[in-house]
């Protein structure tokens, strides 16, 4: 029986936890991702974690935040203040804004503080900082 490697393209199912155990992010109701390893379309660790893998074969990996999104990087908080915000907008921790950078290109930002003048605003990944857990179940090596 034929087992993952390198440049394969593969079909699993997965559901990713964060250490306390809540679910981010799972595939379980709707198709198995479909993916060709080493394109950099996947963080490291979940590549690394399908490596060796049979059809139908389930395990659960754990990835460190350094194979995951990476720490926490202070240079990405940036603090806004709340005249250049839109004047019908109540910013709260956790909104999701979006932006233009110099190039013209969208950026993601998370509302992280709110405070009387000014806002605090995150461009990190969502799960930067964190060690994931995912439950995977492969389904198909093409």
């Amino acid at each position: 029986m034929s087992q993952v490697k390198e440049n394969d393209t593969v079909k699993v199912h997965y559901t990713g936890k964060l250490a306390d155990g809540q679910i981010f992010d799972s595939s379980l109701e709707r198709e198995p991702l479909e993916v060709t390893l080493g394109q950099g379309m996947l963080i490291p660790g979940f590549e690394k974690g399908m490596i060796d893998m049979k059809v139908n074969e389930k395990k659960t990996i754990n990835i460190p935040v350094a194979e995951a999104y990476g720490d926490v990087r202070q240079e990405l908080l940036y603090e806004v203040k709340k005249e250049q915000l839109p004047p019908e907008m109540t910013p709260e921790v956790g909104m999701g804004l979006a932006s233009k950078d110099p190039e013209g290109r969208e950026v993601q930002f998370r509302v992280a503080e709110v405070h009387d003048d000014f806002i605090v605003v995150d461009a990190n990944h969502p799960l930067a900082g964190h060690d994931l857990t995912f439950d995977l179940e492969l389904v198909e090596i093409k």
